[in-house]
């Protein structure tokens, strides 16, 4: 929907993300999507490079999150939040977080 207002697939995909989820990473996101992941990063960087998206190492991961200090963030969360709705439910569940199949071990560590 947002996809030809930002001239990218991705760039849609990556702001409804982050708004249900609040962080993430390029790897996370293209298996999500199953997409590659060189868009991914490309994108991540860009948004970054714009002043909507700050980043931060956790271990060897770059985690990309929301720029608060953005002065259009409350206006391109909400435009990210209406195109969500109106997305059919099958693509709803590929932005809902992934449970687990299985429960974890007895003793094993978190």
């Amino acid at each position: 929907m947002l996809e030809y207002l930002f001239g990218n697939k991705n760039v849609e995909k990556i702001l409804v993300y982050l708004l249900l989820h609040e962080k993430t990473y390029a790897t996370e996101l293209s298996k999500i999507f199953r997409t590659p992941l060189d868009p991914m990063q490309k994108t991540l960087r860009k948004l970054e490079n714009g002043g909507l998206l700050v980043s931060f190492k956790e271990g060897k991961t770059r985690v990309f999150q929301w720029n608060p200090r953005y002065p259009f963030l409350d206006e391109i969360q909400a435009l990210a939040a209406k195109s969500y709705r109106y997305f059919p439910p099958q693509i709803q569940e590929h932005y809902q977080p992934h449970k687990r199949k299985r429960p974890r071990k007895t003793g094993k560590r978190l």
